[in-house]
């Protein structure tokens, strides 16, 4: 099975059934989503190599779910999708933070080496990265700079934003971190969730992280601030 998982967000039912079978058939594992809005939640909850991203989208267009993903710091790969081939909209989808342009109708080839080109851009520098950059934190082996964990060789998902509050929590590991700092420094001013919702992600890590969740060790609640993260 592909090491590769990629997101395509289309909403004409035949060009995705058509590129899901054909992207399954050469390997990759492939997740799917019709309208914009699901597909903006899946970007920003899940870990994709690659996303395939219609422009003409229901709820969203694709130019906007382009650039709600790069301001939330989501570096994944993209390559947009559009029936429209006005020089303009090329310039935008680039200018957003898009990898590549692609117009309908194109030839599966040419998708295919698009793709290729895109992935081995983006995750040539990995076959050269080393265990220094493997984070060992409990019983997970974090990659924070591709978004991969791993619990004894075998890969776990985690959220984007499981590996963002993580990663803010190694950053300042040893150090009391109150929730409204990971509520502004994670979330920032454009959307709060409530405490409640950090706590949540402190239970799923601790799920992953510790021997007994119930009794964590790692990842501490610091009573009435917040949590602290013991390395």
């Amino acid at each position: 099975m592909s090491k590769y998982n990629i997101l395509i967000v289309e909403d004409e039912p035949a060009m995705l059934s058509g590129l899901k079978d054909n992207l399954e058939f050469e390997g990759y594992q492939v997740d799917t989503a019709v309208e914009g809005d699901s597909g903006l939640d899946k970007i920003l909850n899940n870990h994709y190599h690659l996303v395939l991203l219609d422009v003409m989208l229901p709820n969203l267009s694709g130019f906007d779910i382009l650039k709600k993903v790069r301001q939330e710091g989501i570096k994944t790969p993209i390559i947009l999708l559009t029936a429209k081939g006005e020089e303009m909209d090329k310039v935008l989808g680039l200018e957003f933070g898009a990898d590549d342009y692609i117009t309908k109708p194109f030839g599966l080839r040419e998708l295919l080496a698009r793709i290729k080109a895109v992935l081995r851009r983006t995750t040539v520098s990995n076959s050269e990265k080393t265990d220094a950059h493997i984070t060992s934190i409990g019983n997970l082996k974090v990659n924070f700079s591709n978004y991969e964990a791993f619990i004894n060789e075998e890969q776990v998902k985690l959220s984007f934003k499981e590996f963002e509050i993580l990663n803010y929590l190694w950053n300042k590991r040893n150090h009391i971190v109150s929730r409204d700092d990971i509520l502004n420094d994670i979330w920032g001013d454009d959307y709060q969730p409530t405490s409640r919702t950090i706590d949540n992600f402190i239970l799923k890590l601790r799920s992953k992280i510790e021997n007994d969740p119930n009794r964590a060790k790692i990842i501490l609640t610091v009573h009435g601030v917040g949590y602290k993260l013991i390395h």
